[in-house]
């Protein structure tokens, strides 16, 4: 994957995958391990962030007057 594009969500989620089985297995050097570790937070926060910003995509609702409402609120009324 080239340097200036940011791995997809799909992507991200598939090598945190393979790390934590890698890690799971225990037969990582130290260094290694931690480096693995290190990588794995910074993709398990790109995830999270993705997941988020699709939440609040998805939780979102257009009202009559095309204004943007969460939900939550459209259900209220």
């Amino acid at each position: 994957m080239p340097k200036n594009k940011e791995a997809t969500f799909e992507e991200s989620l598939n090598e945190l995958e393979e790390i934590v089985q890698r890690l799971e297995r225990g037969d990582v050097p130290l260094e290694e391990a931690l480096d693995a570790f290190q990588k794995g937070m910074v993709l398990s926060k790109h995830c999270q962030d993705t997941l988020e910003k699709a939440e609040k995509t998805l939780t979102k609702m257009m009202s009559e007057t095309n204004e943007e409402i969460p939900f939550e609120e459209s259900e209220q009324a």
